[in-house]
């Protein structure tokens, strides 16, 4: 059988053991099951006492205050509740959204919508090292302007953006500032008490967690009366009505407490695991500023070599990515390549290899050896 290697852990991260004996002695007749909900009775009470002890813990991590997070299905939720909550509850202030055009697709297709509702959405366009220009933030600045949204790190390619200097900017003009940071959480240091970020939303299964779970900062929530997307029990201070799943937000909890404590590990690992990388490939062209970003995501494009033709070719062996797993169904170029300017044979050759805790070294020889074998059979055929 050939070895499979899964070099695509920005898409997912499997779940770690620890996280995972968490959540399921939360599932169990002797364990926590019950509906947290259900405060009447000692099953319930202990239920909501785990989800209010996970609540503190994730405070802690940022220092926050604890109820100023709530629980979500993920960041796709959290970013949809940010965008049409804000715009819907401050409306009477202005109509003008400021964004970027390399978001995730949950936040650009939200603002989409909300465009068809009469605001006004500006997408600023980066560099082509994927940053975002602070002087042009600035300049689209109105009176307007209610709420600014800009991603952490990129899904695509790594990029970090400046997310301290943003809030500031933004701060300082009296807008509400929104952090889409589910590739950051677990992997960067995220200090609410010295950034003036109004909100943030990040997910369990981008550092180890499982999936369906996530969660929102917001900062002052009290005060800001949102307006609810869903409605129901009025559960999460009544913006997100549903039964929280105490297995998950405990499983959650485990992850990010795990991944607190082993971020710079982590991280000196991935950086190691890249140099090691891109010393074995064939001659690529990286996409995406090498200054700021993180190690664990590479964006390449190999002259001659259609990204498509390479993930067939590779899809038994060695899992990689062409763009956002949302998008992987799909058959169009990155939009977040494209707004960097990057077109052509470039564009429609890059391919994303990410990694992580459980990637090794051996991984990795084994990924680059594969690849490049690929990479020169296609440019042989196409030169052919």
């Amino acid at each position: 059988m050939h070895k499979k290697i899964y070099l695509d852990y920005a898409a997912t991260t499997p779940t770690a053991p620890e996280v995972l004996e968490a959540m399921l002695n939360h599932l169990k007749m002797d364990g926590t099951f019950a509906n947290p909900a259900s405060t009447q009775h000692f099953f319930g009470e202990q239920a909501n006492q785990k989800i209010d002890t996970a609540r503190e813990q994730i405070a802690a991590i940022f220092k926050a205050n604890p109820s100023d997070f709530i629980f979500t299905s993920g960041t796709t939720e959290a970013n949809n509740l940010v965008l049409k909550s804000v715009a819907y509850r401050f409306q009477a202030h202005g109509k003008h959204i400021i964004t970027s055009s390399t978001e995730h697709k949950c936040v650009l297709d939200s603002c989409q919508f909300l465009e068809t509702q009469g605001f006004q959405v500006t997408y600023l366009k980066p560099n082509s090292d994927g940053l975002i220009d602070l002087n042009e933030l600035e300049n689209c600045i109105t009176a307007a302007t209610i709420l600014v949204s800009i991603m952490h790190v990129n899904n695509e390619t790594g990029v970090i953006q400046h997310i301290e200097k943003i809030a500031e900017i933004v701060a300082e003009h009296g807008c509400f500032f929104h952090v889409d940071a589910a590739q950051s959480v677990g992997k960067l240091s995220i200090d609410l008490s010295e950034i003036p970020i109004s909100f943030l939303s990040f997910s369990a299964h981008k550092f180890y967690g499982v999936k369906g779970i996530g969660g929102l900062y917001c900062r002052n929530r009290a005060k800001l009366k949102l307006a609810p997307q869903l409605h129901g029990g009025g559960q999460e201070y009544g913006l997100r009505s549903g039964t929280l799943p105490t297995h998950q937000i405990v499983a959650m909890t485990a992850a990010l407490n795990w991944a607190t404590e082993n971020r710079i590990a982590d991280y000196e690992h991935a950086k190691m695991l890249k140099n090691s990388l891109l010393k074995q490939l064939p001659a690529f062209i990286l996409n995406g500023s090498q200054d700021f970003t993180l190690p664990n995501i590479v964006n390449l494009s190999f002259d001659n070599v259609s990204a498509d033709s390479l993930i067939i070719a590779l899809r038994n062996e060695v899992a990689i990515a062409s763009g956002s797993a949302c998008n992987s169904g799909a058959v169009e170029a990155s939009h977040v390549l494209r707004a960097m300017g990057i077109e052509g044979e470039r564009l429609y050759g890059a391919v994303r290899l990410s990694f992580g805790r459980y990637t090794t070294l051996d991984d990795i020889d084994f990924a680059a050896k594969r690849i490049s074998e690929e990479v020169l059979r296609l440019q042989q055929l196409a030169n052919s």
